[in-house]
């Protein structure tokens, strides 16, 4: 079953053809868990019902051929799919209007004739094709509440000033919000991307825990046991 073209998956695609193809596969995910993310702020979602929608992008694409399907209609279907999945339950005509918006600037909304009911059965039927393809295992485990965890402690063991100066918890966000442009999502357990964001963000500003020298094992082990940190 292929899921039907519409005209404003069919603009974002256009952006991604600009330069020329072929287009690496890389740079499509990229771009399209790009308009994920900005289409799922717009609409008011969570942080985890973002990370749901690009988690089910990618599993989706790991199971077929990016060539197959529109990658921007697998994209608005799986943020629908994403607000039942978290119970941020969206309308898909708010969902219509914010993507044809961001390939349209400027654009009015939608009315309601037959190319917008042809979006919402393209994204009906999508969102069926998806839920099939993963086998309904649509349910994640996120890096968040690890990350979230990890901070508090972290901020306890740093002094005050250190702390407020340096922006480590801002960076560590940032960090695994990009995470999501990618398969790592995938590929690594929550916990250990929580503990690998929060490395980085300290080896950025050059942060050192304090007497981690004379411990006996790095924080990081502290947090998780079994991450391949060096």
């Amino acid at each position: 079953m292929e899921a039907a073209s519409t005209d404003t998956c069919e603009k974002g695609a256009e952006v991604l053809r600009a330069e020329g193809l072929p287009v690496p596969k890389a740079r499509v995910h990229f771009e399209v868990t790009k308009f994920i993310m900005e289409a799922g702020i717009k609409l008011g979602m969570r942080s985890i019902p973002i990370a749901t929608a690009c988690t089910i992008y990618h599993k989706f694409f790991g199971e077929v051929n990016l060539d197959a399907y529109d990658p921007y209609l697998v994209a608005i279907s799986s943020i629908y799919l994403a607000g039942k999945v978290e119970e941020q339950h969206l309308r898909t005509r708010d969902i219509i209007n914010v993507s044809n918006r961001h390939f349209n600037p400027g654009s009015k909304p939608l009315e309601l004739n037959s190319r917008f009911w042809a979006l919402r059965d393209s994204i009906v039927q999508c969102e069926l094709l998806i839920l099939r393809v993963l086998r309904f295992q649509v349910s994640f485990q996120h890096p968040h509440k690890y990350l979230l965890h990890y901070l508090i402690s972290l901020k306890n063991w740093l002094n005050r000033y250190t702390w407020q100066r340096t922006p480590i918890s801002v960076t560590a966000w940032a960090l695994l919000r990009d995470s999501y442009h990618g398969g790592l999502c995938l590929r690594f357990q929550a916990q250990h991307l929580a503990v690998a964001v929060l490395y980085l963000a300290l080896h950025i500003y050059g942060v050192e825990v304090p007497a981690e020298s004379e411990s006996e094992k790095p924080w990081w082990q502290i947090y998780s046991m079994d991450t391949g940190i060096p």
